[in-house]
């Protein structure tokens, strides 16, 4: 018979910060073909982006592929790599009266469900770093003028955004405001901050 693990703690945003001392690590990557696919897909559409114009002279096939690529990109991070590396799914739910509610989950993991900090790694720096990315080429298109681009840059920038803003939730919980959030956070280092200097005089 199995023995079964009851840890009830949730996957964090950065596992190495927080949960250095609390778990033993666990570095292996238990979905290769997941984590493969939630970096395939972003990162060849930054690629494509980047390298088109050597390429290929014709506007239309980069921007068709750019913007399959970012379809696929939000499909897979969406319904399986965030489900699968980290626990956490959102999603929009109509009701009965035709209104909209979003759900945003999270899992607590247990035993075999439990995300391992590679993959944890992986997810959060793909989910972070590509969005950014993306506004960074929303200002160079902007300044270099090449406003054709536009379309496929703002596609890039919503689409990854919404994945990020959408685990963000998850990760936060769905009941909790971003803005508190914050607020809250910079409260409480404004605060360690002015008792750390009342100590030291």
């Amino acid at each position: 018979m199995l023995a079964e693990d009851t840890n009830d703690e949730d996957v964090s945003l950065f596992d190495a910060e927080e949960d250095a001392g609390k778990r033993s690590k666990k570095s292996s990557i238990k979905h290769p073909v997941a984590s493969f696919f939630h970096l395939f897909f972003r990162v060849n559409a930054i690629l494509v982006y980047l390298l088109c114009e050597i390429f290929s002279k014709s506007f239309i096939a980069c921007m068709v592929t750019i913007i399959l690529l970012l379809s696929c990109d939000f499909w897979t991070v969406k319904n399986i790599s965030g489900r699968l590396m980290v626990g956490l799914r959102w999603w929009n739910q109509v009701d009965d009266d035709g209104r909209s509610h979003w759900v945003f989950e999270s899992r607590k993991g247990s035993g075999k469900q439990q995300a391992s900090d590679s993959e944890s790694r992986i997810f959060w720096l793909g989910l972070i770093v590509c969005p950014v990315l993306w506004v960074i080429f929303a200002f160079s298109t902007l300044f270099s003028l090449k406003i054709k681009w536009m379309p496929v840059v703002i596609m890039g920038l919503v689409l990854q955004g919404a994945n990020l803003y959408g685990y963000i939730r998850c990760k936060v919980g769905g009941k909790t405001s971003l803005k508190n959030m914050a607020t809250n956070y910079f409260g409480r280092q404004f605060l360690k901050q002015a008792l750390s200097k009342e100590e030291e005089s």
